[in-house]
């Protein structure tokens, strides 16, 4: 039998991991939702944010670069720019890519990326891991309801910037874009420069969400890069939730993680001899799951038609 403590923690650990799916849900939406830039390695902008942070607001280790004990803040404010920099590199390279190819090109990069942290031990402690200082955790009573609190924080704002850039004029551009790059063009518009503002930005957002998760786990490791968690989840939730939508996104990671989350119960049913099957099952599921919504509402839980339907009633009243 499960203990009430026990259940309240757990929903405080999943309500806080979906918060950070949000986020990266968010990211991925200026990318792909508004511009329709097909970046399948969101694992690589998360890596770069979670180690940058990790690193920076680390102690001393005999074992990888750190010590430099940077307010956490701060730190996290670096993972973010960090995975900024790396994502205008690869947006000066890769914007006149196709879509087919621009995906093929992020695919690669984010190995690259994860190959990079587990083989450079001087710098992450390759495949044993960081730890990761959680800021606070001496001093605060009931830590876990004020680490699920500043993810919900963080989330709030992550939406209400998002949700500022989508309705306003620069969203609008990145619309056009991906409805019809030549009508864009014609009306005077820079759509390179657009393309690497929202390829950046976006990839800001995934490295915000990697810096918040390497400081609630306390750890990273490149297994926490393993592109089913961080990317291939991510996009999962994009499109249940309703791609093109803020609200979409997060909602999507809620249902998802929420999904994600209870087929243990399930897998945890299977006999002793198909044990080893159950990471497969629980992928089949989702996969399922996202196959029955998009037949339902091929639009998503909450797609941008109905967010554009629901803005213009309002401003009708």
């Amino acid at each position: 039998m499960i203990e009430i403590p026990g259940l309240l923690n757990y929903l405080i650990f999943a309500i806080s991991m979906a918060g950070i799916y949000s986020v990266l849900a968010l990211g991925l939406n200026i990318q792909w939702g508004l511009t329709g830039q097909l970046n399948i390695g969101v694992a690589g902008f998360f890596a770069v944010g979670a180690y940058t942070a990790a690193i920076l607001s680390g102690p001393d280790s005999p074992n990888h670069l750190g010590g430099f004990g940077i307010w956490f803040p701060i730190a996290l404010l670096g993972g973010v720019v960090m995975a900024g920099l790396v994502a205008l590199v690869i947006a000066l390279i890769t914007v006149n890519l196709r879509t087919d190819y621009l995906a093929i090109a992020t695919i690669g990069i984010a190995e690259i990326i994860r190959l990079f942290f587990t083989n450079e031990a001087w710098l992450t402690y390759g495949v044993r891991g960081m730890n990761v200082d959680r800021p606070l955790q001496s001093i605060l009573p009931y830590y876990n309801i004020f680490s699920m609190a500043f993810v919900v924080l963080v989330v709030a704002g992550v939406y209400f910037l998002a949700e500022r850039l989508r309705k306003g004029p620069w969203g609008r551009v990145l619309r056009g874009i991906r409805e019809s790059e030549p009508a864009v063009q014609a009306a005077g518009k820079n759509i390179n420069r657009f393309r690497i503002e929202a390829f950046v930005i976006g990839s800001m957002f995934m490295g915000l969400g990697g810096g918040i998760y390497a400081h609630f786990v306390g750890f990273i490791s490149p297994e926490a890069l393993d592109p089913m968690f961080t990317t291939f989840l991510v996009w999962v939730m994009l499109i249940a939730g309703g791609s093109g939508s803020n609200r979409g996104a997060i909602v999507g990671a809620f249902v998802i993680w929420a999904v994600w989350s209870l087929t243990p119960l399930l897998t945890g049913l299977l006999p002793s001899d198909m044990s080893t099957q159950a990471s497969s099952l629980r992928t089949l599921l989702v996969g399922v799951l996202l196959i029955a919504i998009l037949r339902l509402r091929p639009e998503g839980i909450l797609g941008e038609i109905a967010e554009i339907r629901r803005e213009r009633g309002s401003s009708s009243q």
